[in-house]
This record gives C-alpha cells, sequence and structure tokens, in this order.
C-alpha cells in the first residue's frame, strides 16, 4: 500500500494556528496575562503570513495514491480565508481586552479557545474533503458555545442568566445542524462513493434520490452555521446573551465558515433550487424583523441574517456564484466587525449592547467612532461612502443578471431599499439632539442617552476601529485587489 504524501509547507498555515492554541496554553500555565495576550497576536499574524507565503497555486497534501484527490488543498480562497480569520481573532482579542482586564473571564481560556476556534476557520478554507470540512466547522464552532457562557460576575453583581441560555441554545441547535449535515455526508457517500470535494458528482440511476437526499441534508445542515431562515431562531438570542466580542466572532468569523463550507457543497453539486429558496427567506425576514428591533445587537443580529440571504443568492448559481459569494463574505465581515468594535467603544466594558436609544447622540459625544458606525451601516446597505458594500452588492446583483437570474437579482434589490430603512435610522440616532437632563424622561434608555458620560476608548478598541475601517475603506476604493486574491 502506497502511502500518502504530505507537503508540510503546504500545512504552514494549519501549523501556525494550532500551534498559537498550543502557545497560548503553556504561556497561560507558566507566564502571565501579557504574554498569552502577546501570544495569541503574534500567533494571528504568523498565521496570516503563512498563508500568504504559501499561497493559492501549491498543490494539495494528503492525496490519495496515484496523484489522486487531495484532503488539503490550497486555493486563492483558502489563502484569503486563513488571512481573514486570522485578522479577526486578533480584532476579536483587542475587543475583548477591556472586559478581560475586568476579569469577566479567564485570559488564558479565552484565548486557548479563540486560538482553536480561528485553527478550525482555517480547515475549513483549506478542506478538500466532507470529513476535513465537517470536521473543521465543528473545530470552529465547538470553542465557541463556551465562549458564549464564559462570564465570571464579581462579588455582589447581579448574575444573569443570559450567557448560560444562550450558550445552551446555541449547543443545542450546533448539535442538531452537525447530525444533519453528517446525515447528509453519509447518504451522499453511499450513493456515489466520494468524500474528496473534487470527485463529488450528481448521481444518476437508482441511487439519485439517495444522493439528492444527502445533498439536501448537507446544505440545511450547513445552512444552520450562517443562520438562514427558516433555520436561523437561535442567532438573535445567542448574539443577545453573548459578551459584545464573542457575539462580533460569531457575527463575522463562524458565519464565514459557513459560507465556505456551502460554497464547497454547491459549487459542485447541484442544490440551485434550495439555496435560492433559502436566499429568499434569508434576505426578506432578517430585514422585515429588523425594522422593528429596538437593541442594538438585536439589530444587527437581524441584519446578518439578511446579509447571509444576499450570500446566499450568489450561490444558488453554484460554481459561477462562488468567486461574488466569497468576496461579499469578506466584505461583510470587515463591516461587521465595525460595527461590533464601536458597539464595544460606546458601551462600558463587559456591558451589553443596550437598547438603540441609549446611542441617541453617540455620534455628537464621540465624532470619529459616529463616522465608523456610520461607514459601517452605509457598506451594510451598500451606499456610499460604504463603497466596500456598494460592490458587493453590485458585484452579486451582477452575477445573477448575467446567469440569468434576474428574478432573484430583482428580490436582491428589493431586500437592499428594505434594509436602508433600519440603516438610516440607525445613522441618524447617533447625531440626534441628546434629551435635556432637566426635563422628566419616561423611556430609561433616553434617560441613559442623555446622562451616559463620554466613556475613554480603550487603545486597543480603538486600534481595531481604525484598523477595520481602514480595511473597510481600501476594500471600497479598490475592490479588484480582493477579486485577483480570489483567483
Amino acid at each position: 500500500m502506497t502511502a500518502q504524501s504530505v507537503d508540510h509547507v503546504s500545512l504552514l498555515p494549519l501549523y501556525a494556528a494550532a500551534g498559537t492554541a498550543v502557545l497560548v496554553l503553556l504561556a497561560d500555565l507558566f507566564f502571565g496575562r501579557r504574554v498569552v495576550l502577546g501570544a495569541l497576536t503574534a500567533g494571528g499574524i504568523a498565521t496570516a503570513v503563512c498563508a500568504i507565503v504559501v499561497g493559492g497555486s501549491r498543490a494539495g497534501t494528503f492525496c490519495a495514491p496515484g496523484g489522486g484527490a487531495c484532503s488539503w488543498v490550497p486555493s486563492p480562497l483558502a489563502a484569503v480565508a486563513a488571512v481573514v480569520f486570522a485578522g479577526l481573532t486578533v480584532g476579536v482579542l483587542g475587543l475583548s481586552i477591556p472586559s478581560l482586564r475586568l476579569g469577566t473571564a479567564p485570559t488564558g481560556e479565552f484565548c486557548f479557545l479563540l486560538a482553536s476556534s480561528m485553527t478550525g476557520g482555517v480547515v475549513v478554507g483549506y478542506a478538500g474533503d466532507l470529513i476535513t470540512l465537517i470536521v473543521g466547522v465543528e473545530t470552529l464552532t465547538l470553542p465557541l458555545y463556551l465562549l458564549v457562557g464564559l462570564r465570571r460576575f464579581a462579588p455582589g453583581e447581579k448574575v444573569s442568566t443570559a450567557p448560560a441560555s444562550a450558550s445552551i441554545t446555541f449547543f443545542l441547535i450546533s448539535v442538531v445542524s452537525t447530525a444533519i449535515a453528517l446525515l447528509g455526508a453519509a447518504l451522499n457517500y453511499a450513493a456515489t462513493g466520494a468524500l474528496h470535494l473534487d470527485r463529488l458528482l450528481n448521481a444518476t440511476g437508482p441511487f439519485a434520490p439517495v444522493a439528492d437526499a444527502g445533498v439536501a441534508l448537507l446544505v440545511i445542515g450547513l445552512a444552520f452555521k450562517v443562520a438562514a431562515v427558516p433555520l436561523h431562531a437561535w442567532a438573535p438570542a445567542t448574539y443577545e446573551g453573548a459578551p459584545l466580542p464573542v457575539a462580533a466572532y460569531l457575527s463575522t468569523a463562524s458565519k464565514l465558515g459557513g459560507v465556505l463550507a456551502l460554497a464547497a457543497i454547491v459549487a459542485r453539486l447541484d442544490a440551485a433550487a434550495l439555496t435560492a429558496v433559502l436566499a429568499v427567506l434569508t434576505m426578506t425576514v432578517g430585514n422585515l424583523v429588523a425594522l422593528r428591533q429596538t437593541r442594538m445587537v438585536r439589530l444587527l443580529a437581524w441584519s446578518s441574517i439578511a446579509q447571509a440571504g444576499y450570500i446566499l443568492a450568489a450561490l444558488a448559481l453554484g460554481a459561477p456564484g462562488v468567486a461574488p459569494a466569497a468576496a461579499y463574505a469578506v466584505f461583510f465581515v470587515v463591516l461587521e466587525l465595525i460595527a461590533f468594535a464601536v458597539v464595544v467603544a460606546l458601551r462600558p466594558p463587559g456591558a451589553d449592547g443596550g437598547p438603540l436609544l441609549a446611542y441617541r447622540g453617540a455620534g455628537r459625544r464621540s465624532p470619529w467612532l459616529g463616522a465608523s458606525l456610520v461607514l459601517a451601516f452605509a457598506g451594510l446597505a451598500g451606499l456610499p461612502p460604504g463603497l466596500a458594500g456598494l460592490f458587493a452588492k453590485v458585484t452579486v446583483v451582477d452575477a445573477l443578471i448575467d446567469n440569468n437570474h434576474g428574478w432573484l437579482a430583482g428580490v436582491v434589490a428589493l431586500n437592499a431599499v428594505i434594509g436602508l430603512a433600519y440603516y438610516v435610522r440607525a445613522s441618524a440616532l447617533l447625531y440626534a439632539t441628546p434629551e435635556r437632563v432637566g426635563i422628566a424622561v419616561a423611556d430609561p434608555a433616553l434617560l441613559e442617552a442623555a446622562t451616559h458620560p463620554r466613556l475613554p476608548v480603550s487603545r486597543a478598541v480603538g486600534a481595531v476601529v481604525v484598523a477595520a475601517s481602514l480595511v473597510a475603506v481600501a476594500l471600497g476604493f479598490a475592490p479588484q485587489v480582493l477579486f485577483d486574491a480570489l483567483g
């Protein structure tokens, strides 16, 4: 029996990501909090550098004998995904530093779980077979069960059940979704005998119904990860109950992993009808429910559900839609990170997102934070000056029209118009005149906005806001750079 070939250079991004988790564990054991934070930051940067060095043109590894299909496949999309996952990990760590200083979570455990999740994200990007893909998705997701509920309460502080409830909800839904995806993979393998993505084909003959059922179950199981309607109910409650930095990671890295996994399936197997239905339901329900939200994190949660619908619309095209969907996903996670970073900066350390009315006049108190949040909202809405979001939506609509899916492009455009309402409302609220303290204010949220002091912004959080905003502006003015990187 011929041994599998192993190219260790191709595995450098995985070595860097997994090594970061081990390094953080050792740093927590032998050194202090500062070393742990530095280890995760350095490991994230090293992972991104390794992905860039390896690139997307190198041959795969863990290949079948005789030069067959491989389980680890470098590609331009995989390299971009690894860089984005590493950047999100470092960014979320920066957002977490103020609350970690307060002791709301143990630093070592928090950083180890974050590094482990980053490792899973890297595996998803490079996965070349269904087993590696699902293992990567679960490695990305499993640490998040703990991160959502990882909360210490100070002596005398009122203990909230929200983090534990959110963690249990997320855990139960994810277990069900994983079981469905595994069943789909098993049915598809039973009908076709293929596990490697390059060998996945639509089955013909007597086993075709079994294979079709397997494809449908795979798509449904992975659709849970991106909170596609009607598989979305866990997302708003989980985001609201999780600490703000963890909610940011859920809304960006976790969703990106689900998008990459879905793209790997729909690019090779015909699931156009099911994906199109999910896309229409997701963007429509997400936007309509977002119109009624009164809390910031729930608004961002429903907004992210709607954004997932636009990505699914591109994936309904199959292989031609993978590049537009991936580009949209990258634009989205950068803009979403900006939005959550500004919310973290405007709220006290360790606090939740608060009601929307608590942000009344925040743009007047902190002009640069208000401008960054408006940039994020404009980008998510597809309006200038958020050029990154504008190019993302134009890319998806162009791809749909070019592939004779004009009706779906029309649904995307209609939903983009609906989404303007809540993005404009939230942006305008930032610059509304605060209520006067001397006047009786019936709504506690308005009173909070009227008396809210201008909090000093942590240098780490400020750095994340500035860095993410610069990336969004750069992508908006030079989107072709991202398209070229995706190959």
